[in-house]
């Protein structure tokens, strides 16, 4: 279990959450509760009341729909210091999307009615939200334009890049999720995602040793991102 002062740190490194006073902190480490999730525990359902948010504290979760034939697409793949449900707490309704760890998983988990109440008290809670919500709807934008619009090699090249800001625009980097979740991800299927790695490698896009990335020409990543075709 995690002990106060160290509830308070970890809320408080939280993008959502980052910058507020000491006071405000504390408030809501009051109001949240530790849950642990074994790796395939569901933690949500689309179309469930909302009865919360949750920021992972260890772990990863991720963010999946089902069509109708049972076709998994997933959405999002959250991990450490990140947060999700957050958008039916606001808007009231039910959660939009299945919510499952995908390893062993810690989270804080925030109960709606209190967290209204706890804005309702502190505005200046909103407001601090209100930039990081819009960021996130901005990922989202680009995510359904992704899926929509560019082919898997123009979403895998997006995602490396998306890695490479996110190691501080490092050339090599560690893929964080499985290839099978990647292709999930990416709205494809292992197969397909295991000959365009190959494709890109013999290209000298990338170099790939087990989960590790080399870019090897970012401009060529960029390019095909933006919806170049890679070679046949």
């Amino acid at each position: 279990m995690l002990m106060g002062t160290r509830k308070v740190d970890r809320i408080a490194g939280t993008p959502l959450f980052s910058g507020l006073p000491e006071m405000q902190l504390r408030e809501l480490a009051d109001i949240s509760l530790e849950q642990d999730f074994t790796k395939g525990d569901i933690l949500f359902t689309e179309g469930s009341a909302a009865a919360g948010f949750y920021v992972i504290v260890s772990g990863k979760i991720k963010i999946y729909k089902l069509s109708i034939d049972g076709k998994e697409q997933i959405l999002h793949i959250f991990g450490i210091g990140e947060f999700f449900g957050e958008v039916p707490v606001f808007a009231g309704g039910n959660y939009p999307a299945h919510a499952e760890a995908i390893e062993a998983s810690r989270v804080l988990f925030f109960p709606r009615n209190a967290f209204l109440e706890l804005v309702k008290k502190e505005p200046s809670l909103a407001l601090n939200m209100l930039g990081i919500l819009c960021q996130r709807l901005r990922r989202f934008t680009h995510l359904v334009e992704d899926l929509s619009l560019k082919e898997v090699p123009g979403r895998l090249s997006a995602y490396l890049l998306y890695l490479s800001k996110r190691n501080h625009n490092a050339d090599s980097f560690d893929l964080d999720i499985t290839k099978g979740q990647l292709a999930g991800l990416l709205g494809t299927i292992p197969e397909t995602l295991s000959r365009i790695l190959a494709k890109m490698s013999q290209q000298r896009f990338i170099r790939v040793n087990g989960k590790r990335i080399e870019v090897l020409d970012r401009q060529g990543l960029e390019n095909l991102a933006a919806g170049e075709k890679l070679v046949a």
